[in-house]
């Protein structure tokens, strides 16, 4: 339990971390932000791959692959809706001159909400994870969404800011968004000890919603500003080297 509870600060914490480096770099290059987005997405897939949907199959059984494709689906239609009642984060985090340009309380605090809403299922995954009693491998599940919550933590900074949120709130703000992934880590992982029947259709669930962020959300936007070459080798590296982890801790 312990463990996990670390794990879980060190995810939520990965959006402070970046929410600071946020403020130290406030006009990061599109080409440079593309990249290092690009390698935490190559991380999630592999994260998602390795840590979630193989060990749902494994864990199936008989029913294996029926539960492990139910489950994917489930936790990518589930991101889905949660689409059609928030805007995408990028058009929200400054990619859109729309984010700019509405200086609005009302969005600010959709802005927060669409963030916050986002994370809840990346904590789940992280706790789920857990549920396999494999540690080395949840952690590198945890371990690839803190990566990818670094760079997404940098890029809320800047829209709040131009919105005329002072630094002090922006921070606590930041700061709330990855609360709610200690939250889903600790959901995620009480979930499955309680029920470890449901463990292969969770561990799906999670990698589904994990793939569903990394197609609909990531690659989109490291695609974006023309660095598609750059953020594609950038990908495949984030792969490999999760890759070449749960080679050598497997």
């Amino acid at each position: 339990m312990k463990l996990v509870l670390l794990t879980a600060l060190g995810v939520g914490g990965a959006t402070v971390i970046g929410s600071l480096l946020g403020f130290v770099f406030k006009k990061l290059s599109h080409k440079f932000s593309d990249i290092v987005l690009s390698f935490a997405a190559g991380v999630m897939l592999a994260a998602a791959v390795l840590g979630l949907v193989i060990p749902s199959l494994e864990y199936g059984g008989k029913y294996g692959i029926i539960i492990t494709v139910a489950g994917i689906f489930t936790g990518a239609v589930c991101l889905n809706l949660i689409d059609k009642l928030v805007p995408h984060l990028h058009k929200l985090a400054g990619t859109d001159t729309e984010a700019h340009n509405n200086q609005s309380l009302d969005k600010v605090l959709l802005f927060v909400c669409a963030i916050a809403i986002h994370n809840l299922p990346e904590g789940i995954a992280a706790g789920v994870g857990f549920g396999s009693g494999n540690n080395a491998q949840a952690l590198i599940i945890a371990g690839g969404i803190a990566l990818q919550n670094i760079p997404e933590g940098m890029v809320i900074i800047g829209p709040l800011l131009s919105s005329g949120v002072t630094a002090r709130k922006t921070f606590i703000i930041a700061m709330l968004t990855g609360l709610v992934e200690v939250v889903g880590t600790l959901l995620g992982f009480f979930a499955v000890s309680i029920a470890s029947a449901i463990l292969p259709f969770a561990l799906a669930f999670a990698g589904g919603t994990m793939l569903y962020v990394i197609s609909d959300e990531m690659i989109p936007e490291t695609h974006a500003h023309g660095s598609e070459r750059g953020a594609t080798y950038a990908l495949l590296v984030g792969f490999c080297v999760m890759l070449v982890t749960d080679f050598i801790l497997g």
